[in-house]
């Protein structure tokens, strides 16, 4: 049985691109690495496989691929 791996991506901008998303988050080793997991159809957003390397992913959407559950979240706002 794998291991499954939660973890919440705190956006900083509007948008973050699918291949950096899982470079920073540590679910590729490589931004080429990503891309490839991403071609061989190893990604899923919101449930749906995503082939689009530089997809925007935007607060509220759910990244999963090989055991890792990506949740993607906005910083908060500071007064």
């Amino acid at each position: 049985m794998s291991k499954t791996i939660n973890t919440e991506f705190i956006l900083r901008d509007e948008y973050v691109a699918l291949c950096d998303l899982l470079k920073l988050v540590g679910a590729a080793e490589s931004g080429g690495q990503a891309k490839l997991m991403i071609a061989n159809g190893e990604v899923t957003v919101d449930g749906q496989p995503e082939s689009r390397k530089t997809a925007k992913m935007r607060t509220g959407q759910t990244v999963e691929c090989n055991g890792w559950h990506i949740r993607v979240d906005k910083a908060p706002v500071v007064e």
